[in-house]
């Protein structure tokens, strides 16, 4: 008889996939993002809107 590949499976595999998710990454990813929309918004801000005097365009 041949050898069954599922038995050398450890019990708490069940789903087989090696790799786990890891939110470590998910979360530095969404920081680096929300630090670069607060650096963008005080460029925005202080350089842009206090730096001169208020234009209306129209």
């Amino acid at each position: 008889m041949g050898r069954n590949e599922t038995a050398s499976v450890p019990a708490d595999d069940v789903s087989g996939d090696t790799e786990e998710f890891d939110p470590i990454g998910t979360l530095t990813l969404i920081g680096i993002y929300f630090t670069i929309l607060v650096l963008s918004w005080v460029y925005i801000y202080y350089i842009e809107f206090l730096g001169r005097d208020l234009v209306v365009v129209g």
